[in-house]
């Protein structure tokens, strides 16, 4: 089968996925509409056993009120339980999710969500039907093709995006100059090594954990794994903990840092459309 033929079969394949998709979220049962969302309260953070496993996020016990029975809940996150929580503390509110019908099989998310439609993977067929049409474009009408049809629509949306990233950079920015000082001390720091099943090697993850207490009182236990050095050595180390006053769960060690990065960001999304434009262009100049 050659190209000419292979390509159409592709587009249509998966146009007929994402049509399929697009009509399961509009009559409401792709897994986003399924799923039933709640919100819990931590009651209790437990303390992490230093060199133990990072699965699972930081040790909460979780109560929700069950929808059904109108009777609260309490259950932990042990185990593989959707999002890990990593950072905790008694009475932060968090996600619990489980499939209608199966609250057995709960999971939890960092924070509470609202239902979604379940359009990520429609949406992604639908970019597979346009990357074939542009790929059976080029190779019918030349080279070019294929440098307009892919360089012109990550430009739009990349410029369409770029102010909002100068916004979350604004913001990020003010948020860090708010932000309170405290001492905090890393009370673990969890291993894990994975092994892998082809050539038996091994891989290890160290995951330094903090405990701090803000300006309130409200103490924290989170997972830190930027701005620590060596953290294989890190256990007992005293550090200074800037988070932002009405949310713990947003901190770093190093306000700079995280400012040079935003700026990076910033600066790099705005290179990236100026590049997809000036590949658009290029290929509509050979034209």
């Amino acid at each position: 089968m050659g190209w000419d033929e292979a390509l159409p079969l592709w587009c249509a394949l998966w146009g007929v996925l994402a049509l399929a998709g697009y009509g399961m979220a509009l009559a409401g049962v792709t897994k986003g509409r399924r799923t039933v969302r709640l919100t819990g309260r931590i009651e209790r953070v437990r303390p992490p056993t230093h060199g133990g496993s990072r699965k699972g996020g930081v040790s909460v016990v979780v109560t929700y009120r069950d929808p059904v029975s109108g009777q609260d809940v309490t259950v932990t996150n042990e185990g593989d339980r959707g999002e890990m929580i990593t950072a905790a503390w008694e009475g932060r509110t968090v996600g619990v999710t489980h499939p209608r019908g199966r609250p057995h099989a709960y999971g939890f998310t960092d924070t509470p969500q609202h239902p979604t439609r379940g359009l990520g993977w429609p949406t992604f067929a639908l970019f597979l039907v346009y990357a074939g049409l542009v790929v059976l474009a080029a190779i019918d009408e030349g080279w070019p093709w294929a440098l307009i049809g892919f360089g012109g629509p990550f430009a739009l949306l990349g410029a369409v995006q770029l102010p909002g990233a100068v916004r979350a950079r604004n913001r990020r920015v003010a948020s860090l100059s708010a932000m309170e000082a405290v001492p905090g001390k890393v009370v673990a720091v969890l291993k894990d090594v994975t092994v892998d099943q082809d050539d038996g090697s091994t891989a290890t993850t160290l995951t330094p954990v903090i405990a701090f207490t803000t300006a309130d009182g409200t103490a924290v236990t989170a997972f830190c794994t930027r701005h620590l050095p060596n953290p294989a050595h890190a256990f007992g180390r005293e550090v200074t903990v800037h988070h932002t006053p009405t949310d713990p769960a947003d901190f770093t060690l190093s306000p700079e840092s995280d400012l040079r990065s935003r700026h990076q960001d910033v600066t790099l999304h705005a290179l990236s459309v100026a590049l997809f434009t000036a590949t658009a262009t290029a290929g509509t100049l050979l034209l």
